[in-house]
């Protein structure tokens, strides 16, 4: 080959890395009640560090699904058809017990380690823990309706990937989807049209358009439909008790921008079989409980984005040199990375912080229950909301290469602004945590109690909860809506910030918690990525981020 093509100061492959090389993980983990699972955390970090699972990653998202509507000879068969490396990915994450199980499970911290071990899997790629994360949320709602649960629990729950298409009780394992969003309403449910009419059997049948169901090839749906009551919410299945397939014919699969490897598609239902769950008319209230189960599962799939993207960055530079330095050892891409670092750790130490709430929550803690009431919707409002400007710099942190499919950058960007969107958009969020503050005082109570168990560690901190408790007190009591609801988004930014500070200047470095507080509360810092005082400690900081390679 001529001498030109000689390649040299390019980065070297990934590797076998883990993903739990993360002292940020592992410390949550214990300091939330889940230390016991650190065995099967480091399993998922393992496995989601392998190149086998990385391939799979690029070929979920290089092949996407495939809707059949109709066989050769004309009849419906509404079937999605997946790459083998869907099934790989959806089959491993089944098998790591992320679905329904913590709700089964009488360990303290279940629910902690569940996302742990989400946390550290997901990293390779996050497409497919849509469904995972559903079947998991499904629970909740489902005990609305006790024979239902008794039914379905067990299979929700299952560490069995079963293809098979079979009746739900008739599988090993089964997986859930949701189904509530029509053209017409998006994030209105309640402008919802699709009809429910009581059978005979007790059952109902749903006729309607939704423009948005996840994860198609699901066994069962939670489904949100107008019955005789009103609103109303009920489990429909795919295949009904005769094997025969219920009256759900998909009409295209969407188009979408990322999360390429997952289907999402558009559905009508013909008259198809449902079971009420819980009473007619209280649909909302019970679907609710699913989703503010999912809102802290998308935090947690946006924070393992954030942490992949950092992971890259960091790899990168560790290897590419410019100016004679490696670009790892250049101050200005030295505080850009420390920038990405801190956003990352915030945004994990605050999805386990708000995991350890849920798991006592639901084992009838009422003060973390309460807690958990705000702080999982400030958690899903910010952390999705920082995602797709930190994978945008990571991505430039690999220049020119990080624009390339080949880096696995541009699956990281396309993949980053889908959960601000899903399960309640950025506004929906913001206005749930002022509606939360305004209605529920106990919420507000236990915001202020948990912040102010850092007070005292950071002068910055302390001005910043100052001024936070004002504007929350002028919220609640605000008599003009129009004005309060146009803050919405403004209040939610200083809570979420107010409370990962708190959470880092009582467990993270002095390094990382003296940075957090300068740029995000102090302002010592500009508006992009890599604005941080020259005073930070960016080395440490970095040096904390870092993986070696296994």
């Amino acid at each position: 080959m001529p001498v030109t093509h000689e390649v040299f100061n390019q980065v070297p492959p990934v590797g076998e890395t883990d993903t739990v090389d993360d002292p940020v993980l592992l410390d949550a983990l214990h300091r939330e009640g889940a230390g016991w699972a650190e065995e099967q955390v480091r399993a998922a970090g393992q496995l989601a560090g392998s190149a086998q699972a990385r391939e799979w990653a690029r070929q979920a998202d290089s092949h996407p699904p495939v809707l059949h509507t109709h066989d050769r000879t004309g009849h419906r068969v509404d079937e999605v058809e997946f790459h083998p490396a869907w099934h790989h990915l959806l089959g491993t994450a089944v098998e790591l017990g992320l679905t329904a199980g913590p709700w089964l499970d009488a360990r303290p911290g279940a629910h902690v380690a569940r996302a742990a071990t989400a946390y550290a899997w997901e990293q390779v790629e996050t497409a497919h823990m849509c469904p995972v994360g559903m079947t998991y949320a499904a629970v909740p709602a489902l005990r609305h309706a006790p024979e239902l649960a008794r039914t379905y629990e067990g299979l929700l729950a299952s560490s069995e990937y079963d293809t098979r298409r079979l009746p739900a009780p008739a599988k090993r394992g089964v997986t859930a989807g949701m189904s509530m969003t029509e053209k017409q309403g998006g994030s209105d449910v309640r402008a919802n049209t699709t009809r429910a009419v009581l059978a005979g059997d007790g059952s109902y049948r749903l006729t309607g358009h939704k423009w948005f169901t996840s994860a198609p090839m699901c066994d069962l749906f939670v489904v949100l439909a107008q019955a005789p009551g009103g609103l109303s919410c009920f489990l429909l299945p795919r295949v009904l008790s005769d094997g025969e397939q219920n009256r759900m014919h998909l009409q295209r699969l969407k188009d979408k921008l990322g999360n390429r490897a997952n289907a999402s598609s558009e559905l009508e239902y013909d008259e198809a079989v449902a079971w009420l769950i819980g009473e007619e008319g209280a649909g909302l209230r019970t679907i609710l409980e699913m989703v503010n189960v999912t809102r802290l599962v998308v935090a947690g799939d946006s924070a393992a984005v954030m942490r992949s993207a950092t992971t890259a960055a960091l790899h990168h530079a560790a290897h590419r040199k410019a100016f004679g330095r490696y670009l790892i050892e250049q101050p200005l891409m030295r505080n850009v990375l420390a920038d990405l670092a801190l956003e990352s750790e915030a945004a994990l130490t605050l999805v386990m912080r708000m995991a350890g709430a849920t798991d006592r929550a639901v084992r009838g803690d009422g003060e973390e229950a309460a807690f958990r009431r705000i702080g999982v919707a400030l958690a899903k409002y910010w952390i999705c909301k920082q995602t797709p400007a930190h994978a945008a710099e990571a991505l430039e942190c690999l220049g020119g290469n990080g624009y390339v499919e080949d880096s696995g950058m541009p699956r990281l960007y396309r993949e980053a602004p889908l959960n601000s969107i899903w399960e309640g958009s950025g506004n929906v969020a913001a206005l749930d945590v002022v509606r939360a503050l305004r209605r529920e005082e106990s919420a507000l109570t236990a915001l202020f109690t948990e912040l102010d168990r850092g007070r005292g560690a950071d002068r910055r901190y302390d001005e910043q909860l100052t001024r936070l408790r004002r504007d929350l007190t002028d919220a609640v009591h605000c008599g003009d809506e129009d004005v309060l609801f146009s803050g919405a988004r403004r209040l939610a930014e200083n809570a979420a910030l107010t409370l990962q500070a708190s959470l880092l200047v009582r467990y993270s470095p002095p390094a990382v918690a003296d940075a957090f507080c300068a740029s995000r509360l102090g302002g010592d810092s500009g508006q992009a990525y890599g604005t941080l005082s020259a005073t930070a400690d960016t080395r440490a900081i970095v040096e904390r981020a870092r993986i070696t390679a296994a």
